[in-house]
């Protein structure tokens, strides 16, 4: 009883599109919400390419799939309808391993730029400078 569901409050459990890749889940505690989020690959190959778009501050964590990991300061996260922001790092973050999931800590159901952090399953943590859109781009 207790396996299944652990599983199902930390996303292990796939969602109907991607049934082998585990989703975003959610713990609550006393005073934050804790969010796990994913790590996917970065499809090899790719014909798209994500162009950074408007900038805003918040993302609600309802909507947040899971993750790719675009470059050594920022993140994709990924989002319904196949929609991707990217939250960029300030510049004393240092080079974290990411690749096994992270963690989004925050005080309500929206992680925020220069308010939120990215941590690591290892322990080390990342401010979030920044959020953009991202925008596809057929590459020639």
């Amino acid at each position: 009883m207790l396996v299944p569901l652990m599983a199902l409050m930390f996303g292990l459990a796939g969602s109907h599109a991607d049934q082998d890749l585990p989703t975003a889940g959610r713990l609550i505690g006393e005073r934050d919400v804790i969010f796990r989020v994913p790590v996917r690959p970065r499809p090899v190959g790719a014909r798209i390419e994500w162009v950074k778009g408007d900038r805003f501050k918040c993302v609600n964590t309802s909507a947040i799939r899971g993750a790719v990991l675009a470059g050594p300061d920022h993140v994709d996260l990924l989002l319904p309808h196949r929609q991707r922001v990217r939250a960029s790092f300030d510049g004393k973050c240092p080079a974290l391993d990411f690749y096994g999931g992270f963690y989004l800590k925050t005080e309500d159901d929206r992680v925020c730029a220069r308010r939120d952090s990215v941590h690591s399953r290892m322990g080390g943590s990342c401010e979030i400078e920044k959020f953009h859109r991202l925008v596809p781009k057929l590459r020639h």
